[in-house]
């Protein structure tokens, strides 16, 4: 007999999830207008009082680079504040819990992130990243891969000196914008090098939308075969050819229970232009039409893991409100489809039920609730050939 149990026929794949948002860091690093700090503060907050327990707030590289985040200290004061905190504690949240990340790719800004921890608005969190593509590393960095290793692990220590995680991430696994296909040893490879010189967990990050179902499953099975511990490893997907949902279950299969996304599944590379005037960004894009691209859809993601049955911690319609809002700041729609259709409900939706069925049954002298007429036996019983061998020529 068939096995119907998902969980015995996938037996890593957990009932329980964690969901990052990241739509504030990398959502909004790919606009081409500013985005607000009050708008930043806005949702970076709503987000954490809907249940966010991870979020990217900022990134602390070079303004001159990527403007965009030119509001970085603004904006982490603001969700350091005790009138933050407070209203935390009004709704239930509980603060310390909630862990910050901002993105550091460079040693410049992981000292910024040190001196702001030093004075008690620092992230909990920072990030930094290789590829496994040594020219996209280089498009994101500036360094070759041996100079950049030799960064992250000073960088590492002094993210560990002040009370700082540090994740590692490791880029281009599924395939590069630039170069093309990776292989998949390549990353696990690099994963086991981030936890040998000391990062606290890893994010293993498709960057173009390159990610498959299949290989998915396959590399993520290679990770827990060789580092079998899910809370290490964190899973980010983009979202261009609309597959990324089928990816996230090809993880949630090989045992991964850690995602992230973005309301209405902004972000991307960062923008090479904000408001009138072209920026450095990381130079030219690597896409054609900007309407496709983006992670997968922070809405749509927890909808889904929602109806599997799977706990995640969010208050749901709170998000999805959100995501409306989000399309208001933004200016155009977005990619979500949950934040327009909403969510599959079981109650089912009454007031579409034609007036009536009661009384045509009551008419009939049909029982309530009969499906099939009462003189037909209780289970269907099969001919001995039915189907296309019933009518199909030997």
């Amino acid at each position: 007999m068939t096995e119907y149990d998902y969980w015995k026929i996938f037996p890593r794949m957990p009932k329980k999830v964690t969901i990052g948002d990241i739509t504030v860091r990398d959502g909004f690093q790919h606009e081409e207008k500013f985005i607000s700090t009050s708008a930043k503060i806005f949702y970076a907050q709503e987000m954490i009082l809907a249940g966010a327990k991870e979020i990217e707030v900022t990134n602390l590289g070079n303004p001159e680079g990527i403007p965009q985040f030119r509001d970085a200290e603004q904006v982490m004061t603001a969700l350091r504040s005790d009138a933050f905190k407070k209203r935390c504690a009004r709704k239930g949240v509980d603060y310390d819990s909630v862990v910050m990340t901002a993105v550091t790719i460079r040693e410049a800004a992981v000292d910024r992130a040190v001196e702001l921890q030093k004075r008690g608005i620092g992230p909990d969190r920072v990030l930094m990243m290789v590829s496994t593509d040594p020219e996209h590393h280089f498009a994101n960095s500036g360094t070759t891969l041996s100079q950049y290793w030799r960064e992250a692990e000073r960088c590492i220590k002094k993210a560990a000196d002040v009370g700082m995680k540090m994740c590692g991430t490791v880029s281009t696994i599924w395939g590069s914008p630039i170069t093309g296909a990776t292989k998949l040893e390549d990353a696990v490879e690099f994963t086991k090098r981030w936890l040998a010189i000391g990062a606290n967990d890893i994010e293993h990050a498709d960057h173009d939308g390159s990610a498959s179902a299949a290989q998915v499953y396959r590399y993520f099975s290679m990770i827990m075969d060789a580092m079998p511990d899910p809370e290490a490893h964190l899973c980010h997907l983009h979202e261009t050819k609309r597959v990324a949902s089928a990816s996230v279950l090809a993880a949630l299969q090989a045992g991964i229970y850690r995602f992230e996304g973005t309301i209405g599944g902004l972000g991307g590379q960062p923008a090479n232009f904000l408001d009138d005037c072209p920026v450095r960004g990381t130079g030219e894009y690597y896409y054609k039409d900007a309407r496709y691209v983006g992670l997968i859809t922070l809405e749509d993601l927890l909808v889904m893991v929602d109806e599997l049955g799977l706990e995640h911690g969010y208050d749901v319609d709170r998000v999805l409100w959100l995501g409306a809002k989000m399309e208001k700041t933004i200016g155009r729609r977005l990619r979500s489809e949950a934040m327009c259709n909403g969510r599959t409900l079981k109650e089912g939706h009454m007031q579409y039920a034609r007036p009536g069925l009661s009384k045509l049954i009551e008419k009939l002298g049909e029982k309530p609730g009969c499906l099939v007429p009462a003189e037909w036996s209780p289970t269907a019983v099969l001919p001995e050939k039915w189907g296309p061998a019933a009518w199909k020529k030997a």
